[in-house]
């Protein structure tokens, strides 16, 4: 009967099913086989719903909306650019920068990639940056904000395990930065190598683009500042994030208007945010019984007998998150953290450091063939055979790789802040 539930389960999601009707018949259908009430699934769902760190989600994701619609993008670039245009491979590490920015406040939901990428292209390319170069560092750069506060899969994951999204949020950012700077100095590098364009430094531009976004600066500092400093929690600067974004962009900017383009902005983050929730409670109701029916238990069990240390634990780990992340979206690779983190604990790993490596991999998944979400999305924005983009993506991969392996065997990158 099992084997049964779980064959349709897989057809249901080969044909297109929404995921939150695949992750809830899974679970009702399971908890019905061992005869236990359906109502088990709707607690979860319901206790969910009173988790106070829930909030986060839709005002992250608006303050995200906000600035993906104004003209912040432009803002960013131009202080970025005359910030460290001047370096070699200035404008790449403006474009990583940018992205992370993006991806930190929009969770990786592509829209980095629309709003960003578009912008960035042409610039990058008339600089004289290769195309092939240019689409790989745009398409891997779509989710290379994943680890930064407040970035919403460091959120789910925290509610799916339970782990404090404030330490999340405090141990994420070094190995966020180990990511940029090693990316960065291939951009570094292949600047070099394709003799790119130099711009000189100018403290006028700076200056002028400073006044231009200096109502924006804050953003970041109140978000990590606010947080690391422990002035206040990460349901707090939610609040206080989207209420500034939205007093700067609509009444001092004047990007948005209050009755037009407001409105439009909320609808469409959280229609985002409402599918987000659905499937995270039909997840969460799965995972409930996975946990009473002490899977966890028996997959240790099982690699006990093949495994003598954590070491080789946390190498098998990455193989199955990269494989993961790729044919998976967020949070179905999430759904598996309830059954992982029990097994990680057996082996040392501590649940704050599983977290990092978690999300580590999930930012290299988005981009790895051969069906990494942000590989359609760039292929629709820039309009190229998603084939070229598979190659163009790789060489960036091998240093996402790289760093999620010193991310995974350094635990003190992701602990050190938390002592």
């Amino acid at each position: 009967m099992a084997i049964l539930v779980a064959a349709v389960i897989v057809a249901f999601a080969a044909f297109g099913a929404p995921l939150f009707t695949v992750f809830g018949a899974s679970a009702l259908a399971l908890f019905n086989m061992d005869g236990v009430d359906s109502s088990a699934v709707i607690v979860e769902m319901h206790r969910i719903s009173t988790l106070p760190m829930l909030i986060t989600i839709p005002l992250f994701t608006f303050t995200g909306y906000l600035l993906a619609e104004s003209r912040s993008p432009q803002r960013i670039v131009r202080f970025s650019r005359a910030l460290v245009g001047w370096m070699p491979g200035g404008l790449a590490i403006v474009a990583l920068v940018v992205c992370a920015f993006f991806t930190a406040f929009t969770g990786a939901s592509g829209v980095t990639i629309i709003a960003i990428g578009g912008l960035m292209m042409p610039v990058l390319v008339a600089d004289g940056y290769k195309e092939k170069f240019t689409m790989g560092l745009l398409t891997t750069s779509g989710s290379l904000g994943l680890l930064f506060p407040p970035s919403l899969p460091i959120i789910i994951y925290g509610l799916v395990s339970g782990v404090s999204i404030d330490r999340l949020f405090i141990a994420g950012f070094v190995p966020g930065l180990v990511i940029v700077v090693l990316i960065g100095l291939y951009c570094m590098r292949m600047a070099g190598v394709s003799k790119v364009r130099k711009h000189a430094f100018s403290w006028k531009e700076l200056a002028v683009a400073t006044k231009e976004i200096a109502w924006e600066i804050p953003l970041p500092v109140v978000v990590i500042g606010g947080i690391y400093s422990g002035l206040f929690t990460a349901t707090e600067a939610a609040a206080v994030t989207a209420f500034y974004a939205l007093v700067v962009e609509v009444f001092i900017y004047r990007d948005l208007s209050l009755m037009r383009d407001v409105p439009r902005v909320m609808r469409e983050s959280m229609v985002l945010v409402g599918g987000i929730l659905i499937i995270l409670g039909t997840v969460l109701g799965f995972t409930n019984y996975i946990v009473d029916a002490q899977v966890p238990v028996l997959v240790l069990d099982f690699l006990k007998q093949y495994m003598s240390n954590k070491y080789v634990f946390l190498a098998l780990l990455n193989v199955v998150l990269l494989i993961g992340g790729c044919l998976l979206d967020m949070l179905s690779a999430i759904m598996l953290v309830p059954l992982i983190l029990p097994i990680a604990r057996e082996f040392g790993v501590d649940p704050v450091h599983l977290g990092i490596i978690y999300l580590a991999n999930l930012e290299i998944g988005y981009s790895t063939p051969p069906a990494g979400l942000n590989l359609f999305i760039a292929s629709f924005r820039f309009k190229r055979p998603i084939i070229s983009l598979y190659g163009a993506s790789l060489p960036f991969l091998v240093f996402y790789v790289i760093a999620v392996g010193i991310i995974t065997y350094f635990p003190e990158l992701s602990l050190f802040l938390l002592k």
